[in-house]
């Protein structure tokens, strides 16, 4: 299995598990002019959740937010700000979230608030 059919994976997995939890998924791959949200959600009314998944078969090179560094969440927060302009939504406040999915394991870690 290649990366992107592991991303395309992780994601399905990533968002059984929010709505699970209570999530109401608005998108999915939202492009920007800066990047790539992989899950934008409401958890309530009043707050949206920009949500970076990793999938990953092993922690041989790390655990999967590692790979979220400054200038990944930099790309995020920017394309977060156009989501937010374009639909208009300034008066929700925001997070931002990374899901970890441990393929082999089949495990999920949830880190809330992760930047």
């Amino acid at each position: 299995m290649n990366n992107v059919e592991k991303g395309k994976i992780g994601e399905d997995i990533a968002l059984e598990f929010l709505k699970k939890k209570g999530a109401t998924i608005k998108e999915r791959n939202f492009r920007g002019r800066f990047g790539e949200i992989d899950i934008i959600a409401f958890f309530n009314t009043t707050e949206i959740v920009f949500i970076e998944v990793k999938s990953r078969s092993s922690c041989r090179y790390g655990f999967p937010a590692e790979a979220v560094g400054k200038s990944k969440q930099n790309k995020i927060r920017k394309t977060a700000e156009e989501y937010i302009m374009k639909n208009n939504l300034h008066r929700v406040s925001i997070r931002f979230d990374v899901v970890e999915i441990y393929m082999n394991d089949k495990k999920i870690r949830h880190i809330v608030n992760a930047f």
